[in-house]
Formats: structure tokens, C-alpha cells, sequence
């Protein structure tokens, strides 16, 4: 520590007045003793001149002034030779922060000293280091970033570098589910191609198979024709109807704006069980539906979401008729509304239960063999949901499937 103290720059400035004023002192006594020495020697031409200046100086001037003016000259001059290290070690230190300054993090500042320009030094390399290093982790990092190696977490943990960093990996992380989700949108519209021109060209390819036996007078007599234009027609009807799900399915994928207003559930659905009287007496079922409430309110666009539990209550007719009831359960749950349609039929299979609300997905088995459909219903149902901000979802076993849909309360 003593060292440390006796090597300060504190010390090394004062050792310098020290060392100039003794110097100073040193010089002047010299030039007084000589000046003396100079006036006592006997006249010559060689020492006549020096006696003639040292004189006129005494008599015009003073010897105390010249003294005190000489001995200001001296001392400066002295203090300035000897801090000239430390200041051009100051100049040396400034131009390497400059250097910095302008980006150039791989300069070096020597340690010369030990005081504290030598620690200042040695501080600002372990600085620049730590920065170059950061800096260089941060470039290799956007790097691989380039390259498309978006799981590349680049690892600055303290500084302003360290905010970079974050943001440059948060930026990665966003940029990877950007590239993520437009390829799965790219897989879904080719998905989507797929599946309409697959299920268009089943259709009608029966349609024209129909249509040029007629054109080609294939048919025997005209009861086999009216049997040929019948099936085209309902062929076509088939055909419409799958044109004009999928229209709808689009039109609310794409963001179709809707006009929300308070709706109450309860009565909603008890006039749709009651609309849906005829098609469930034709399928020798009864519909039953049950509120823990008088009335459960939720913003919601009615007209769209009709479709929502038309999908429902249709699906339950197709799937469920060999349980001879539905029921329609309305309720709150959480901050939120819930709507349950209960049907008793045959059990979904565990497999096809993830995909149900897939684009043209359909259960293979006897639950679809002789119901059909476009595979299109519960998708739109789904997209229907969504924009309202609810969530719909499904679970089934051997005694019943549940299709439940969940709303936020108004």
C-alpha cells in the first residue's frame, strides 16, 4: 500500500516541483557563485564582457529581481522537462481513446507506469477487450443468423451490449416464427388446393360421367334418364354446397369483419333447438337444453355465430342419432360463457379427435361412410370461434362426445 502511495501521480507531480525548485536553487547558487567569481577576476579582454553584462544587470535591474525572474524561468522549464513523460504518456492515452472513439477497438494502450495512468490503462484495454469480445459475439452470431441458424442465442450478459444482444435474439426468435408461419401458410394454401381440387373433381367427374351418357344416348328409356339427371342434380347440389363452404370458410379466415352486439346465449339457443324440431323428429331424436342461468350475455355476431351451433347440432344428428338425445348445456365458467352439445353416439376415434377441426378432414369409418359430407363444417365453426376470441374443443368416449365452445363474457 505505502508503495502504491509513494508511486501515485499525486507524488510524481509533487516530486517534480521538489525536483525543479531544487534544481532551480542549484543553478542560481552555481550562476551567483560564478557572477561573483566572474567580478573579482582582473581585467582581460576575454572576461570584459561578461563583467560589463553581469554589472549593467546589477545596476539596472537588481541582482534580487533577476534572481527571482531567472529563478521563474528556470523552474518552469525544469517542472516542464521533467513531467514530459507524463504528459506525453497523458497525449498517448487521449489518441487511443480517440482511436476508440472512432470504432477502432482493437487499439492498445501500453502500461508504462504503475500509477494511475498505468492503471487507467490497463482498465481501458480490459474494457476495449470486453467490448471487442461482445462485439465479436455479437457479429458471429449475426452471422449465423444470416445463414438462417435462427436458434443461435448469442451470450452477452452485462452492459449495454447485453440489451443488443437481447434484442438481436428476440428479433431472431420473431424473424424464425415469421419464416415458420408464412411456410405453414404456404403448406395450408397448398394443403387447401389440394383438398378443394380433390373434392371437386369427385363431383363432379359423376356429373359429367352422367351428362355424356345422356349426350350419347346411353340410357335405355326415359325412366333411366330422369334416373341419370336426377343423380347429376344431386351431384351438383353437392358441388354448390362445397363451393359455398368454402367461400365462407375463406371469407372468415381471411379476417372477415364482424359486428358484435350483446347476445344472450340462453335464448339463442333455445330457439335454435326449437328451429331444428323437424330434423331431429326425422331422425327419431329430441334435443334438450339446460342453463344454470337466466341469461348468459356475450359480445358476438349472431349471424355468424348461428353457423357456429348449426354445425353443431347437424354433426350431432349425423353421429349421434343412435343415442335418441342431444343435449345443450349454457353455463359460466371461469369469466366465461360455455356451451356444451352432448350427443350419444358412437365414440370418435382417439386419433382423429386432434384433426377434427381440420380443413376437409374426415373420420374414416362408419361415422363418415354414410353421412359424407364436405369436410368443411367444424372448420368454419372453428374460424368462427376464433375471431370471437373464444376456443372450441372436443372430447369423446364410449357413452357420449362432448363439443364444447367457450366465449368471454361481455
Amino acid at each position: 500500500m505505502r508503495m502504491k502511495r509513494l508511486l501515485s501521480l499525486r507524488v510524481k507531480f509533487l516530486l517534480y516541483v521538489i525536483g525543479s525548485f531544487v534544481s532551480t536553487v542549484s543553478v542560481l547558487y552555481v550562476c551567483w557563485q560564478l557572477a561573483a567569481y566572474v567580478l573579482k577576476l582582473p581585467n582581460s579582454p576575454f572576461v570584459a564582457p561578461f563583467r560589463s553584462i553581469i554589472r549593467a544587470v546589477i545596476n539596472h535591474i537588481g541582482s534580487v529581481p533577476a534572481i527571482i525572474v531567472v529563478g521563474m524561468v528556470m523552474f518552469v522549464t525544469i517542472y516542464f522537462l521533467l513531467a514530459r513523460g507524463t504528459t506525453r504518456y497523458l497525449k498517448e492515452i487521449d489518441q487511443a481513446l480517440v482511436e476508440v472513439g472512432l470504432g477502432h477497438l482493437d487499439v492498445k494502450i501500453p502500461v508504462r507506469t504503475s500509477d494511475e495512468l498505468g492503471k487507467i490503462a490497463e482498465s481501458l484495454n480490459t474494457t476495449m477487450r470486453g467490448l471487442n469480445s461482445s462485439l465479436q459475439e455479437i457479429i458471429n452470431g449475426l452471422e449465423e443468423i444470416a445463414r438462417g441458424r435462427f436458434d443461435r442465442e448469442i451470450a452477452v450478459q452485462t452492459g449495454e451490449l447485453a440489451k443488443v444482444s437481447e434484442s438481436i435474439n428476440s428479433m431472431a426468435v420473431q424473424l424464425s416464427r415469421s419464416i415458420e408461419e408464412e411456410r405453414l401458410a404456404e403448406r395450408s394454401k397448398n394443403d387447401l388446393i389440394t383438398g378443394v381440387s380433390h373434392d371437386l373433381r369427385t363431383p363432379l367427374t359423376s356429373i359429367l360421367g352422367f351428362l355424356k351418357a345422356i349426350e350419347e344416348d346411353r340410357y335405355k328409356d326415359e325412366t333411366e334418364l330422369r334416373y341419370y339427371v336426377n343423380i347429376a342434380y344431386e351431384k351438383s347440389l353437392d358441388l354448390k354446397k362445397l363451393i359455398d363452404e368454402l367461400f365462407e370458410y375463406t371469407r372468415i379466415h381471411n379476417g372477415l369483419p364482424i359486428q358484435k352486439s350483446e347476445l344472450d346465449l340462453v335464448g339463442f339457443l333455445r330457439q335454435l333447438a326449437e328451429e331444428f324440431v323437424p330434423a331431429l323428429e326425422q331422425a327419431g331424436m329430441v334435443s334438450r337444453v339446460t342453463a344454470l342461468q337466466e341469461e348468459v350475455l356475450i359480445p358476438a355476431d349472431g349471424n355468424l355465430l348461428v353457423r357456429v351451433f348449426e354445425n353443431l347440432m347437424v354433426n350431432a344428428i349425423q353421429y349421434g342419432a343412435e343415442g335418441k338425445f342431444i343435449d345443450i348445456q349454457v353455463g359460466t365458467i371461469n369469466g366465461w360463457a360455455r356451451v356444451a352439445f352432448i350427443n350419444y353416439g358412437e365414440e370418435i376415434p382417439l386419433s382423429s379427435l386432434p384433426h377434427l377441426f381440420d380443413r376437409f378432414y374426415r373420420i374414416e369409418g362408419s361415422r363418415s361412410k354414410s353421412t359424407g359430407g364436405t369436410g368443411l363444417g367444424l372448420a368454419i365453426s372453428k374460424s368462427i370461434v376464433d375471431v370471437h376470441g373464444g376456443l372450441i374443443s372436443v372430447e369423446s368416449n364410449r357413452q357420449q362426445t362432448v363439443f364444447e365452445t367457450r366465449f368471454p363474457l361481455a
